[in-house]
């Protein structure tokens, strides 16, 4: 796409197109408990979940050289794709054992219309497996250079993992990270892959590198940013790769010799941060945006992966009003069944509450909204117990068919400490 003329006529027909996508509606209000709010919302107040989960945490390899990051470098820059003018970086360009490493490969369909100017071509996606270990697990953990992060008792070389019961079969969680980010690269992503872990679940997460794509910055976003973008054909390539990616990284590891047979395959969900979030809705066959200076604001399907049961975002990027995720008054999210829960933050500027509640409920399938009162766009610390009670007792309902999750879901109205939660929509 090219770039957009900073014309005022442009201009004006941008404003009338962002005023026009603000004025739409959206869905009726039910939801998994049959209504959307009022008196005969689920009430009780339930104890925070204990963090870390009953499980150890150990995680598959992902050794580094980190000698080749130069100077003036930082090693996020390969973590997350950021390129160097002409000069590509992926984290591939560190992988000091990329044999034992999990790496999957992903061929983007020919269709320019969502993959930009990498429709045809193949790019690969590293992945992370964290997953519930024994207690007595002897492998040291792996200290990430230049941050105060290690991967907890990390498998090197040919390696197998360490289960904590190596003849159960786990189930599986799909994490995705947010834009601009990768599992390593923060304390809050890290925390969500060992927490979830924690509590059982072999938790599969790839390296989106979304830098490689687009570097479109979304705080704060302004009209002008939209304008003065170079490309947003490839802005919405990155988003259609996401899934993708996410696609790859299952099949990868449900299909490896090491983990195949410890895994069940039957029980998958999906847990996603910020733009994560909108990636596991992508997943469900919802419909991504593809224009977005014109009226009709035009989206097409991306793919359906049918093994994910149900999903949770939290501050799930659900678009802004001039650059929407799902198409107007989010028309690509209509009819989609995925059970989905979101947590989102009242003082969110990226991921608006606002959007958030509009399009989900578009949703048809089960849906609950969870609004943290003060949470802005990131991981909240105080909110931690929270977001994990929420999350893990949605995906434990949905995705194990657990009986105790499932009566406390009925009944959950907010999680004891913490900062306010209160169901939004349900």
């Amino acid at each position: 796409m090219k770039s957009v003329p900073k014309t005022w006529s442009t201009v004006f027909l941008a404003l009338l197109a962002f005023l026009f996508a603000a004025c739409g509606g959206g869905g009726d209000g039910g939801g998994y408990f049959g209504g959307g709010g009022g008196s005969d919302a689920p009430s009780e107040v339930v104890q925070p979940l204990a963090l870390p989960g009953p499980y150890a945490v150990a995680c598959s390899n992902v050794s580094q050289d980190f000698t080749r990051v130069g100077f003036g470098e930082e090693v996020t820059d390969y973590w997350e794709g950021l390129p160097d003018g002409d000069r590509t970086r992926y984290v591939t360009d560190l992988l000091s054992d990329p044999a034992n490493t999990l790496i999957a490969s992903v061929n983007a369909p020919a269709d320019a219309s969502l993959f930009g100017s990498f429709a045809g071509q193949t790019r690969q996606f590293v992945v992370i497996v964290c997953y519930p270990t024994s207690a007595d697990n002897p492998r040291p953990d792996y200290p990430l250079w230049s941050t105060d992060r290690s991967v907890p008792h990390m498998q090197t070389g040919t390696e197998s993992p360490i289960f904590a019961d190596a003849s159960a079969r786990y189930p599986v969680l799909l994490f995705s990270h947010g834009y601009m980010g990768s599992p390593i690269s923060s304390d809050d992503y890290m925390l969500a892959l060992t927490v979830c872990a924690s509590y059982g679940y072999v938790v599969v997460a790839p390296f989106h590198g979304d830098l490689r794509f687009s570097n479109l910055k979304l705080d704060n976003l302004e009209i002008s940013d939209i304008l003065s973008a170079l490309n947003l054909n490839n802005f919405t390539a990155m988003q259609a790769l996401r899934p993708l990616s996410a696609t790859a990284a299952l099949d990868l590891v449900l299909n490896h010799p090491q983990w195949q047979d410890h895994v069940n395959a039957d029980q998958i969900g999906g847990f996603g941060a910020s733009m994560g979030g909108e990636t596991m809705l992508l997943l469900a066959n919802a419909g991504l945006t593809t224009s977005y200076l014109d009226f009709g604001q035009s989206w097409q399907r991306v793919t359906l992966d049918p093994r994910i049961k149900a999903a949770a975002g939290y501050v799930p990027y659900f678009g802004h009003i001039g650059l929407p995720a799902f198409g107007h008054d989010p028309e690509g999210l209509a009819g989609i069944s995925l059970p989905y829960l979101g947590n989102s933050g009242t003082a969110d500027t990226t991921a608006t509450i606002t959007e958030v509640s509009r399009g989900m409920q578009r949703l048809a399938g089960p849906r609950i909204l969870v609004s943290l009162s003060g949470v802005e766009h990131g991981f909240d610390d105080a909110a931690k117990n929270d977001i994990f009670t929420w999350t893990l007792t949605f995906l434990d309902a949905y995705v194990r068919g657990d009986a105790e999750a499932i009566d406390r879901l009925a009944v959950m109205g907010s999680v004891a400490g913490g900062v306010e939660d209160r169901l939004r929509l349900y």
